[in-house]
């Protein structure tokens, strides 16, 4: 998440505007002045001028590059991004958002303020925080990258006795008006990005806490694509763990429908057809929509396909007639990428079973060869999805040269 301002207007008690002659004789040494002034015992008026500048500066790659050498200027807009009103805050953590989205100055904002996860993770939880939507898209940025995730999953580690770190962060993901001045979507893609740690895998898929099966109606989340995003992220990674299957995809979870539903549309099944799939997909209205959002059709088809590494995986997701979804999903599926995983999925479902010793194709072990060979045609696949897509959006007299599009499966 990257936050676009415009430039800042008039310059207020000594500040200059971005662009100005003075920022570009000198950009460090100007930046540098606005550190006074950022100070949490400034002036108001001139640290929300200072604030805004900072916040216009973060909008450029030069400008990013510029405040990532000005270890005390950043420290001074993280003691601004957690300080309570009338500092102002929202400026200074939509700067730390901006500055958090570009992964090569992850290190300088740790350098500068080691202490940063904990302290965004106080405010993007706390109830009361207004800013704590901002917080919470730092956080999200942060834990792309394994330093920084690590340090995220520390201070989620020393929360306070009595509730984990992440059954509060799920708790506030999960409850609707968790914070009545900030919708926190973006605790979804932290938590995606969380759930890569094996740790935080263990925590989501402990029976006893019924997390996954807290999370699953989000999969269906109408406000935002960034929260059902991440959700369906944090599904996927789980996924990962085989030896959970069983259990994802018995009653007592019942993942599947979860999953395919974002993806199913408003066709007319026959009547043997439809008995072959869960309640919840029978019947659906004619007025049933698709995610509308490709990466996240992508993703909850490769959960499903994590789903059927096993052999009693693919029995039950056959049973409960994931095929004709995904057949009616092919059919429509516009994003030629998504497509192809869709066409993959398909294969397993309908294909032979694998040889005994290779019924778990999270197991198997790939030669060498074998796997540059499928590396090439996974690139080679990707290409071919590019040109598509290259083709698509062309003008339709210059899309007929290219030859007809991918079939259709029966």
């Amino acid at each position: 998440m990257r936050e676009d301002e415009g430039d800042v207007g008039g310059s207020a008690g000594g500040l200059v505007s971005v662009g100005s002659p003075m920022l570009e004789a000198g950009p460090k040494a100007e930046a540098a002045k606005l550190l006074p002034f950022l100070a949490l015992g400034a002036r108001a008026d001139l640290q929300a001028a200072a604030a805004q500048h900072v916040l216009a500066l973060t909008v450029s790659g030069p400008g990013r590059t510029l405040l990532a050498g000005q270890a005390a200027l950043l420290r001074a807009l993280v003691e601004l991004a957690v300080a309570p009103a009338p500092a102002p805050a929202r400026d200074a953590a939509r700067a730390l958002v901006n500055l958090s989205a570009d992964p090569g100055l992850h290190e300088p904002l740790l350098a500068a303020e080691p202490g940063l996860p904990a302290r965004l993770l106080g405010c993007a939880l706390d109830p009361q925080w207004p800013w704590a939507e901002e917080a919470a898209a730092v956080l999200a940025n942060l834990s792309r990258e394994p330093v920084p995730c690590t340090a995220l999953m520390a201070a989620l580690a020393a929360a306070e006795p009595g509730e984990s770190g992440l059954e509060r962060l799920v708790r506030a993901l999960c409850t609707p008006g968790y914070n009545a001045r900030a919708p926190l979507h973006y605790l979804g893609p932290m938590l995606s990005n969380l759930s890569q740690r094996p740790a935080t895998r263990a925590f989501l898929l402990d029976p006893d806490r019924c997390v996954v099966q807290r999370l699953l109606p989000l999969t269906q989340y109408p406000d935002s694509s960034v929260r059902r995003g991440g959700v369906v992220g944090t599904l996927r990674n789980c996924c990962f763990e085989h030896r959970h299957h069983e259990w994802l995809l018995g009653p007592e979870v019942d993942i599947l429908p979860f999953l395919l539903l974002p993806l199913a549309g408003p066709e007319d099944f026959s009547e043997e057809e439809m008995e072959r799939l869960p309640v919840d997909l029978q019947y659906l209205p004619q007025d049933k929509q698709r995610d509308p959002d490709a990466d996240i059709r992508k993703m909850l088809i490769e959960a499903i396909m994590l789903l059927t590494a096993t052999a009693p995986g693919r029995k039950q997701v056959r049973d409960q007639g994931a095929y004709l979804i995904l057949r009616e999903l092919h059919n429509w599926e516009p994003e030629p990428d998504v497509r192809v995983t869709c066409e993959k999925l398909i294969q397993v479902l309908i294909g032979d079973e694998p040889e005994h010793g290779m019924e778990n194709l999270l197991e198997v072990q790939v030669p060498e060869d074998v796997e540059r060979q499928l590396q090439q045609q996974d690139r080679q696949e990707q290409e071919q999805c590019e040109r598509v897509q290259q083709a698509l959006e062309l003008a339709p007299e210059t899309q007929a040269e290219l030859g007809p599009l991918p079939g259709r499966l029966a």
